[in-house]
């Protein structure tokens, strides 16, 4: 695998954990005023440096991939039930209702039904935030990358947006890896992933709009739509965070999408050194292991090359 590629996995591993990690303190707060942007790491509901929910369903996610490949939706449903069980701090209201009924013992497809049939306007960001390990797993085969991050999604989250949404910055994480800078990927992206009509006119022209036209909402839509501006009005890793985390709302999901879009185009070295110092957090929940940027450089290695 030629190093530049390796670099550029690596980077979106990490990057995703940071980006979580940046906006943990930031959630649910207003937009920081454009002169007094957050650019470091601060304690917020955890320690600073702390990543959240998003990234330690993104570590079960990937686990379930190391394990099992193609992704087999039984062993990442329990995967996920063990998760909820060791009561992390933080967990979505769908995902927590479909993980109950799991962990009573209903299959995840049971499970999907039910959230399709009582909950059909919930369009979260919940699988979104956790989808880049499909990406790493897949990222030359793009067949099997499309049906591993639709499936991660439909197990808590089968809205056709959340699923379109995973499958979006997934294709687009592929894209960056290879090589493809921000813009081609993106335009790339349009071209072969379907969304639907509202997501595709809100995602396509996020990078015209102003910061203060973005709700930055727990809504997919918005998360995609943050993600893919800051991404494409910057030109470093640094930057595309620092702008989306501090506009507030669901901030640590919004930048957890971001660092991984970002460190795949612009790679694990290219991480401020501060912030890869900082990232801690505790995985397997329940166990003393602290992770930090080089365990996440080593998943993404383990997940390309298995």
């Amino acid at each position: 695998m030629h190093e530049k590629i390796l670099d550029r996995l690596c980077g979106c591993a990490a990057g995703a954990a940071i980006g979580d990690a940046l906006g943990m303190p930031l959630e649910f707060g207003s937009p920081s005023p454009p002169g007094k942007l957050v650019r470091s790491m601060r304690p917020g509901r955890l320690p600073a440096g702390s990543f959240t929910d998003d990234t330690e369903m993104a570590l079960a996610l990937a686990e379930s991939l190391l394990a099992r490949r193609p992704l087999d939706g039984a062993d990442l449903a329990q995967r996920f039930v063990s998760w909820y069980r060791h009561n992390p701090p933080d967990v979505g209201i769908q995902t927590a209702q479909v993980l109950n009924r799991i962990a009573r013992g209903e299959s995840w497809q049971t499970a999907e039904q039910w959230t399709l049939a009582n909950r059909p306007d919930s369009a979260g960001n919940g699988s979104l935030m956790r989808c880049w390990p499909a990406a790493l797993a897949w990222w030359n085969d793009r067949p099997q990358l499309v049906r591993d991050s639709q499936l991660q999604s439909r197990l808590t989250h089968p809205h056709p947006e959340c699923v379109a949404g995973c499958t979006f910055v997934n294709c687009m994480i592929a894209e960056l890896v290879n090589g493809t800078a921000p813009r081609q990927a993106f335009e790339s992206t349009q071209q072969s992933v379907s969304l639907p009509d509202g997501m595709r006119q809100a995602v396509v022209n996020a990078a015209t709009h102003r910061r203060e036209e973005l709700p930055n909402t727990g809504w997919v839509r918005h998360t995609l739509e943050s993600a893919v501006w800051g991404l494409l009005i910057t030109r470093s890793f640094e930057e595309a965070l620092v702008q989306v985390v501090n506009l507030g709302g669901d901030a640590d999901t919004a930048g957890a999408v971001t660092g991984a879009l970002a460190g795949a185009a612009y790679g694990f070295e290219a991480i401020p050194l501060a912030w890869r110092q900082q990232l801690r957090g505790k995985w397997p929940l329940g166990s003393q292991q602290t992770w930090h940027a080089e365990d996440f450089s080593r998943l993404a290695k383990q997940l390309a090359m298995k």
